[in-house]
């Protein structure tokens, strides 16, 4: 199958592996930009990490450049789970080699990675790209092995371990089940904050807000126990209860909330790495609206 049988169902117009990439890399980076997000690196901080900058990411964004590619050609042939796989795990090792070991984006390259592969199933079948075609393709075609690969534990992760302790939910549980997350709470949440007429930075705000509030993310169990999970979960909630980007002083709410995640050490990566998901899936399906 070409490369170039990619199909965008807004423009009408061929789509290939390496555009698919770039929209990929594009919601990655918008996720990095973005603030105020609470506990996380941005260009205006560190959050609340000591081992990673802007810099750390922008290197790892660098050295992910052909992956995303290569899953979407590989998703386009409906390629079994287990030659995915080998594509995100060489892709993690050049990740680590250059951020020096620092896990910047492992999540991100399987959810994304897999996101990539759905949508570019269908879009080489001419399969509108929609969010029910999407999960559809990510279902029938990897569901199994998915489900499978969720019971796989890495004995030196910190999210195996979290989960393991806390029952928290991760990536894999997040993929197993075509990321319910995404699909029915962060992509519906931005879609109504850009229907309200509000900026694409506010709707991403509004999503990732609504993430925190919503998963059990295994960073924040990792560095913050249960009780720390516990706290991000209802400071983000406090804030979609006031009406989030709504709000005329969000920014600085959100830059209040910000500041007690640092304190707290507290950094919602997970959440970070869905909101990416939803982003790419907005700039798919809608593009001209980003």
């Amino acid at each position: 199958m070409s490369q170039r049988a990619l199909y965008h169902q807004d423009l009408a117009l061929p789509l290939t592996p390496a555009q698919l990439a770039r929209l990929a890399l594009r919601s990655l980076h918008g996720e990095l930009v973005l603030y105020p997000k609470p506990g996380l690196v941005s260009l205006i901080d560190n959050g609340s990490h000591t081992d990673m900058t802007a810099a750390t990411f922008v290197r790892s964004l660098f050295s992910l450049r052909h992956y995303f590619s290569e899953i979407s050609f590989a998703g386009m042939q409906a390629l079994p789970f287990a030659s995915l796989k080998r594509l995100a795990i060489a892709a993690e090792q050049r990740m680590l080699r250059a951020t020096k070991g620092v896990n910047t984006h492992r999540g991100a390259i399987f959810s994304i990675g897999m996101l990539c592969a759905a949508i570019a199933c269908c879009s080489a079948r001419r399969i509108a790209l929609t969010p029910q075609a999407i999960r559809a393709a990510l279902l029938n075609n990897w569901g199994e092995e998915l489900a499978r690969h969720t019971h796989v534990m890495l004995a030196d992760s910190h999210g195996t371990r979290v989960a393991k302790q806390y029952a928290a939910s991760g990536a894999r549980e997040e993929a197993a089940l075509a990321f319910p997350s995404v699909f029915e709470i962060a992509l519906p949440r931005l879609q109504a904050t850009l229907a309200a007429g509000r900026s694409w930075h506010e709707a991403q705000i509004d999503a990732f807000f609504a993430l925190v509030a919503h998963i059990s993310d295994t960073n924040l169990y990792h560095r913050g126990g249960a009780a720390g999970a516990h706290f991000a979960r209802m400071a983000a909630q406090d804030f979609l209860d006031a009406g989030a980007t709504a709000q005329p002083d969000w920014r600085s709410q959100a830059v209040a909330c910000h500041r007690l995640f640092v304190q707290h050490r507290l950094s919602p990566g997970g959440a970070a790495d869905l909101l990416a998901a939803t982003c790419l899936l907005q700039l798919c399906m809608h593009d001209s609206a980003c």
